[in-house]
């Protein structure tokens, strides 16, 4: 009588086993989806509110990103300050807004843009004019240098890429601005390929005062 009741011990013990063990691998299981569905969910406000993940298929701002890189923008940059000239911007592009571009903001809204002989020469909204200094060219421009004359409209963006000679920007596009609720993102970083590493967010250039 005594043997079985220790048999009958022994199998309940067994079975408590199983069961609690059943339990630890259901709240393990558990701990990995709820683990997966935060990481799923972080993902998604990252990358729907907070940042933008893009690929350059273009020469298009080469040799400043080259042709293949991957960016990571801010999408929050723009609702805390407004663009600044020489930004570099993702945003959808004006005549196939579907597509998101990466060009360098040239432009600012009521300021007028005067290309000619590849130089480029702003008139800003204080009456003042300025010439740029773009040493992040890639090669001499020879392609669609002008004479242009652009009156940016009030919130609109004028972009032309670095590559002047292979860049499909506002000199080519039917709807030549940028509004403002068409910008994603400021560039920050150049990220792949990793041997082009770089913080593109950051970085200062001149402008010389030409006026009269």
């Amino acid at each position: 009588m005594v043997k079985m009741d220790n048999k009958e011990n022994i199998e309940a013990e067994n079975n408590d086993t199983n069961e609690q063990e059943k339990i630890n691998i259901a709240k393990e299981i558990f701990s990995w989806v709820r683990l997966v569905i935060a990481a799923f969910l972080i993902a998604f406000l990252l990358t729907h509110f907070v940042i933008v993940n893009a690929e350059v298929p273009t020469g298009s701002m080469e040799n400043t990103i080259p042709t293949g890189s991957r960016l990571i923008g801010s999408r929050l940059t723009y609702n805390f300050s407004d663009p600044e000239r020489f930004d570099i911007i993702i945003f959808k592009a004006p005549d196939s807004p579907e597509e998101n571009y990466v060009k360098r903001l040239i432009g600012l809204p009521g300021e007028t843009v005067m290309i000619d002989d590849a130089k480029i020469t702003i008139k800003t909204v204080d009456g003042e004019y300025i010439e740029l200094e773009e040493d992040y060219l890639k090669e001499e421009w020879k392609d669609g240098t002008g004479p242009y004359t652009y009156e940016v409209p009030e919130d609109c963006y004028f972009m032309l890429g670095d590559n002047r000679n292979n860049s499909n920007d506002a000199r080519k596009w039917i709807n030549t601005f940028v509004t403002r609720d068409a910008l994603v993102g400021k560039v920050e970083v150049l990220y792949f390929p990793f041997t082009a590493f770089k913080w593109l967010g950051n970085e200062n250039y001149k402008t010389i005062d030409v006026t009269d």
